[in-house]
């Protein structure tokens, strides 16, 4: 998540969420309802549940990391 700022808003286009147990894994949460994971990490694997390419600059942001890792 470098270069992206905390509460930072990003596009979902459903309700659906992941309920992990090991919450270390998760690097974004999200609050609309309940709190939930947004974006998690588990050593060379990284998944977000919003949209990037339809999120504006932070979205581009968080592309730009994945291209740059």
């Amino acid at each position: 998540m470098r270069g992206v700022p905390d509460d930072s808003e990003f596009y979902f286009a459903h309700s659906y969420y992941l309920d992990l147990e090991n919450r270390s894994e998760i690097v974004g949460q999200t609050v609309y309802e309940r709190e939930y994971p947004s974006a998690v990490e588990r050593e060379n694997i990284f998944g977000v549940q919003y949209h990037p390419e339809k999120s504006y600059d932070v979205g581009t942001q968080v592309l730009r990391n994945f291209v740059e890792m």
